[in-house]
């Protein structure tokens, strides 16, 4: 093999490697949320970056001049600067949510790997083979996206849905009951009115114990004054000893909200679930937990209802198969542009708002596709799903995140909430402003889902 050959083929390897790395960087890219503020792929591209400068450049590289030692000193510079950037960094709301800023410096470790990718590949090689190349690189990446996070098994309901059944619309008629309670009787239910939350609570408990169940109550303290609060849970024991599956959605407002959508139709839902099954003989244990203190100033802090639920469910080793988030989901539109997304995804889906959405990170993949797949052959309403990472706005902003970060699956099926409902954390976001007759094909297909993970004959 001539030499020339023999640069080819490193150059051929070096390339590879790096499409190799890039594919694991995409599918594993969560684990940075582990290191809090460290740039884990930033650190791991530049290591790369030298290994290849040292596999194209040999002996150049022992000179402390050559750029590639420059560059690495400027991104791993980055690296040190992160941490006390991350502590420094005030809380930032997008959509009236608190964001957790480890989701901020998680972005900085997308942008800095790929451009690391980039700068590497365009050392590579020269002329038009460099240029192929780095085209090349956006359209696998895609390529990549799609396989990881936008393909999802079965086809989403489409056409005329059939008319409601007697079972339906007796479902529907609970469900408008449960939010015109807790949005219209109850109101705000929110850090500043802790009278109406714990109104909310004993409305639950007490639907809860007429249907059969026994109610745990968590309590904890939350916010400056230390007020009190409560998870509540309803256990429909197993036949095997399979993990647990755990169904929860938050009942908890914003401040100045009835909160009608978010969330009082997703405690309705649950409410209407654990109904649904209260006689049944499942092999997998059902938890059905309604949470508090999900929303701001509590969001994304170890003061969420779920954050605790999920550090004790940890701390005790408990085994759960996953956990299903309910939050949002009766908000519709068919008007052309009344569905937005943060980018890429409108590169994917549909502009109307008239699909309920399941959402997951890559790690929970598996579960989201499981759960969709049963949801599109039971359901009669369109469906959409994304396992993405969690820096993606939107994807971790319910109570699934709590979860994510104590090491368990979840995901959560949502109508998009801000993306789409103009009304969402607002005095409007109102029980007449909802669709619940969609609502109710959204519930009626998640009993279908819930029938099939816990193993209901």
């Amino acid at each position: 093999m001539t030499a020339k050959q023999t640069g080819s083929a490193t150059r051929l390897g070096v390339t590879a490697s790096w499409f190799a790395a890039i594919t694991a960087f995409l599918r594993f890219w969560e684990v940075t949320l582990e290191s809090e503020a460290f740039l884990l792929w930033t650190t791991i591209f530049t290591g790369l970056y030298l290994g290849s400068q040292v596999a194209l450049g040999g002996r150049a590289l022992r000179s402390l001049r050559h750029p590639a030692w420059t560059h690495a000193a400027i991104w791993m510079g980055t690296v040190a600067l992160a941490v006390p950037a991350y502590l420094w960094l005030p809380d930032v709301r997008i959509y009236g949510r608190e964001v957790p800023r480890i989701l901020f410096t998680g972005a900085l470790d997308v942008l800095i790997p790929l451009w690391i990718a980039v700068r590497a590949l365009a050392t590579t090689w020269n002329g038009t083979p460099r240029w192929a190349t780095i085209a090349g690189l956006p359209i696998y990446s895609l390529a990549l996206v799609w396989a990881f996070t936008i393909r999802m098994p079965g086809e989403p309901f489409s056409g005329t849905p059939p008319p409601l059944d007697s079972a339906e619309l007796a479902l529907k008629m609970n469900l408008e009951r449960h939010v015109s309670i807790l949005a219209d009787s109850i109101g705000e239910r929110s850090y500043r009115t802790p009278e109406s939350t714990r109104a909310a609570a004993s409305y639950i408990a007490a639907t809860l114990t007429e249907l059969g169940y026994r109610v745990d109550t968590m309590s904890y303290t939350a916010g400056p004054n230390r007020t009190l609060h409560y998870n509540l849970e309803a256990k429909l024991k197993g036949s095997g000893k399979l993990p647990d599956l755990v169904v929860g959605a938050h009942y908890d407002t914003a401040e100045d909200t009835p909160g009608a959508d978010d969330n009082a139709s997703g405690a309705a839902a649950l409410l209407e679930l654990a109904r649904m099954f209260r006689n049944a003989s499942p092999k997998r244990t059902l938890r059905f937990v309604f949470f508090s203190t999900e929303e701001p100033p509590f969001f994304g802090t170890r003061q969420m209802g779920s954050w605790h639920y999920a550090a004790r469910s940890a701390a005790r080793q408990e085994r759960l198969y996953g956990m299903i988030s309910i939050e949002t989901i009766a908000y519709y539109s068919d008007d052309p542009g009344s569905q937005s997304y943060p980018p890429p995804f409108d590169l994917f889906y549909p502009d109307r708002g008239d699909f309920i959405a399941f959402v997951s990170n890559l790690d929970s993949a598996d579960l989201l596709r499981r759960v969709i797949r049963v949801f599109r052959q039971h359901a009669t309403i369109a469906s959409h799903g994304a396992a993405s990472p969690a820096f993606i706005p939107g994807i971790s902003w319910s109570d699934h995140q709590s979860f994510w970060l104590h090491g368990y699956r979840a995901i959560m099926i949502s109508d998009t909430a801000p993306f789409r409902n103009p009304y969402y954390h607002s005095p409007e976001d109102r029980t007449a402003r909802l669709d619940f007759e969609r609502m109710t094909r959204v519930v009626s297909g998640l009993a279908a889902v819930v029938a099939e993970l816990a193993e209901v004959p």
